[in-house]
């Protein structure tokens, strides 16, 4: 039991804190490489983005361990990197854009802009309107309540913007398998850490819990779909990418 402790309180924190590299590099790297985004859900980075900016503002009324803050600034630069990336390989506009939820179904196209400048926009206001509120609720125990299962909520259901996709096209083509690999392992790594450890939040229990369950969902389409057949459609763009 001892040893067991050991690892928990040495080994989990760092590895927490690095997961938003360690579980982004690749797709990063792969949609850089093929200069493509096709089959991503660019969800992904929104719900990422959105989680991580609460939970900073949570550690503030909430003061959670460290580890987990500097792995939500973390993240906060990982998913601007990933949605940067994402934009400037996105599809031609004949071609949907991106993998969604419900493609071009959303009041003002939210998050579906083809130009890149409103996704920006949105982050920027989403900060000072959090910003505003903290300072207005902050010492209000509610409030810190509140903002941690929305943040950690929020960022549970992370792997469902992905799963819709690759239901929707019966593939898994686009995600990479190591993000899914990485996403599992964090899983375990943070249910034990977040179980055993001090200072943590039932907020967190519950939603990495919830989150495990969606992301081994994932790990069962990947045995279904697995990358599925390449359409015509997919060869032609491959090669007006080379060209």
């Amino acid at each position: 039991m001892g040893v067991f402790s050991l690892m928990i309180q040495y080994i989990a924190p760092p590895f927490i804190i690095t997961s938003p590299i360690t579980s982004y590099a690749d797709q990063i790297r792969s949609m850089h490489l093929q200069r493509s985004s096709r089959g991503f859900s660019l969800d992904t980075p929104l719900i990422m983005l959105v989680s991580s900016i609460l939970r900073v503002f949570y550690w503030f009324g909430a003061d959670f361990q460290i580890s987990l803050l500097i792995q939500a600034i973390l993240t906060i630069g990982v998913q601007l990197t990933l949605l940067k990336v994402a934009l400037d390989h996105r599809p031609p506009p004949d071609v949907s854009p991106f993998s969604t939820v419900a493609s071009s179904s959303r009041p003002y196209s939210f998050w579906q802009w083809r130009s890149q400048r409103p996704y920006w926009t949105f982050l920027v206001y989403f900060v000072i309107a959090t910003a505003f509120l903290q300072l207005l609720l902050g010492k209000s125990q509610t409030w810190v309540d509140a903002l941690g299962y929305i943040a950690l909520g929020i960022e549970a259901t992370l792997p469902l913007p992905q799963v819709f996709a690759n239901e929707k096209g019966r593939s898994c083509q686009g995600f990479r398998v190591s993000v899914l690999t990485m996403w599992l392992i964090g899983d375990a790594m943070k249910m034990v850490y977040f179980w055993t450890g001090d200072k943590i939040g039932t907020q967190f229990k519950l939603c990495a819990g919830v989150q495990m369950v969606f992301d081994m969902y994932l790990g069962v389409q990947f045995l279904r779909f697995g990358a599925g057949p390449i359409t015509k459609k997919e060869e032609e763009m491959k090669e007006m990418q080379v060209l």
